[in-house]
């Protein structure tokens, strides 16, 4: 299903206004490293960004790779500039060439003294840079496969499940399920192309757990956004709307991505989840909603190509689409820039004024606090805000920015409902109360 998409300009440049977020990332990737957006491209056997963005919506065929091992080789090199000067291999002088650190093999420098200058900086990431070095190649598993890992049911019920913790103690010993993993075709096929040794077994063992988790994070979320506000699946199917979804929650996209919710409140009457945002990715998923109840204790997935707000009127006030019993919005990103703002704001204003219970997640705690401001000024009721128990383990390294902290999908949330009150109002900041998982 789709609804309006804002058209493309004739002339298409990464910039800091509309809707699609990878074109802010395009633009911020130019602001700190001056033409390595172009580099992207060029890995990617396209000449600009509208071109890219036709072939995620469908509408070309994206860059093909001969073999694994040039796909793997142009994935590394839109990695290589200096972390120290910004400096791309095109900018380098006759016979220079940009090295690798050789202990997290994640970064490059154009010369020792770039090397030597930055390593004040850069010896405080390194070794969280090597994880996310092998992580980034570990995810392609996910694209063939092999990953998802296959969880057990849960031996506790979900208000006793309160973080990563108890979720592995219910799993019990995932060394065999990990190690399926470590001797597939595919990893193996992975590391005898990829431009790196292959880790250490327990190593690799990290990774995958860090993949899954990023995976599982979602599922697990949105459970627990369930349990905040009180929502009872066993009492009567619920309706979930993913708003603002985009390419990391629907590209390679399966009908089952969301069956840990079935584990986590086994014989539900029904849970179903649509996807809804602007670049949502064509596939499997790409169904229309529910009218009338889903299948019981099982999770039925759908989604809507627009923004939030068209979906809602298109489809919910129309009765092609159930009204929510939660809106979950995974990084909505609307603190960045006036373009994802305005983008949002009639979606926000109507999750207010409808009194739908939202919850939202944030990649680190500075986004959290940014978009408190924003929902605070919208004079949205936040029920509460921290840290997610159930956050990616995975770093994610900010790619033309390397040495600064990394961040972590879902790290944090918080979670609101309607207009807060004029007494409320009134009361001094510090007054917010923070949920404690």
């Amino acid at each position: 299903m789709s609804g309006q998409i804002p058209a493309l300009p004739e002339s298409f440049a990464p910039g800091i206004d509309g809707v699609f977020s990878d074109r802010i990332g395009f633009y911020s990737l130019d602001s700190n490293v001056p033409g390595l957006s172009k580099v992207i491209l060029n890995k990617l056997n396209m000449k600009d960004y509208g071109e890219y963005r036709a072939a995620i919506e469908g509408n070309t065929k994206g860059g093909a790779f001969r073999n694994y091992k040039e796909m793997f080789q142009k994935m590394e090199e839109t990695f290589q500039f200096c972390a120290s000067c910004n400096k791309l291999p095109e900018h380098l002088s006759e016979g220079q060439t940009l090295k690798r650190c050789v202990k997290c093999l994640n970064v490059y420098y154009c010369t020792k003294e770039c090397q030597k200058k930055d390593w004040p900086q850069h010896k405080m990431f390194c070794k969280k840079l090597r994880l996310v070095a092998v992580d980034r190649l570990v995810e392609w598993l996910m694209f063939t496969g092999d990953l998802p890992l296959t969880t057990d049911k849960w031996s506790l019920p979900a208000a006793e499940v309160k973080g990563w913790d108890d979720w592995l103690a219910i799993q019990g010993n995932l060394t065999p399920r990990l190690d399926a993993i470590l001797s597939s075709t595919n990893m193996g096929a992975l590391w005898k192309n990829a431009s790196r040794p292959r880790p250490e077994d327990a190593d690799l063992r990290e990774s995958v757990w860090r993949v899954e988790s990023e995976f599982l994070s979602r599922a697990l979320s949105v459970g627990m956004a369930i349990r905040l506000f009180g929502l009872d699946p066993y009492f009567k199917p619920l309706t979930i709307h993913l708003a603002g979804a985009g390419l990391n929650e629907t590209m390679g996209a399966r009908l089952t991505d969301f069956d840990e919710l079935d584990r986590m409140f086994p014989g539900h009457k029904g849970l179903e989840v649509v996807m809804v945002g602007p670049e949502v990715v064509d596939g499997p998923i790409m169904r229309p909603p529910l009218t009338n109840f889903g299948p019981k204790t099982k999770t039925f997935i759908s989604a809507y190509k627009g923004l939030y707000h068209q979906f809602y009127e298109d489809m919910v006030e129309t009765e092609k689409a159930a009204k929510p019993d939660l809106v979950v919005g995974f990084h909505p990103g609307f603190h960045a820039t006036q373009g994802l703002g305005e983008g949002w704001l009639p979606s926000l204003l109507l999750l207010r004024d409808f009194n739908i219970p939202s919850f939202f997640t944030m990649f680190n705690e500075m986004e959290l606090n940014c978009s408190l401001q924003i929902l605070s000024e919208l004079e949205m009721h936040i029920k509460g805000s921290g840290p997610n128990p159930f956050s990616s383990q995975k770093p994610e390294q900010i790619q033309a920015c390397p040495n600064k902290p990394p961040s972590y999908c879902n790290s944090h949330f918080l979670y609101f409902q309607g207009l807060l009150e004029q007494e409320e109002l009134e009361q001094p900041d510090n007054s917010r109360t923070y949920w404690k998982v």
